[in-house]
């Protein structure tokens, strides 16, 4: 969790997907405490209010739940429901935008569907080597 904070949306977005990503990538297991709003306030040098916001907004999509006294953990399904809210945003995020400007090039759904089979393999071959 020691990503750089930017001005490009408010910093409790900011704090939520990160903690979004740390569970994504089992950094942040289920049943695991995650860092307090004061402990995230001090690492990003930002108000424990604004992490607060981040943090209240997982426990209202039920990714985080509180223990009284203990802090904050990660829900059990967490992840899988992390996943299954990005894979329904996906299509609009993504594949709107990349039907359109496809469009408006000009590029049939063949070629895109092409173009899109060989980045595949470009990065399949990418990732054998590294």
């Amino acid at each position: 969790m020691q990503e750089i904070l930017n001005q490009e949306k408010s910093i409790y977005l900011q704090i939520k997907e990160m903690i979004e990503r740390d569970i994504m990538r089992d950094i942040l297991l289920e049943e695991e405490r995650v860092p307090s709003t004061n402990e995230l306030a001090k690492l990003y040098a930002i108000n424990p209010a604004t992490a607060a916001k981040g943090i209240n907004l997982l426990v209202e999509e039920g990714i985080l739940y509180k223990k009284r006294g203990i802090g904050m953990f990660v829900a059990e399904g967490a992840k899988a429901a992390i996943m299954k809210k990005r894979k329904e945003h996906f299509f609009d995020d993504y594949i709107k935008g990349l039907l359109s400007e496809a469009a408006s090039l000009g590029i049939s759904r063949k070629e895109l569907i092409e173009m899109i089979a060989d980045a595949g393999e470009t990065e399949k071959k990418t990732s054998e080597k590294g």
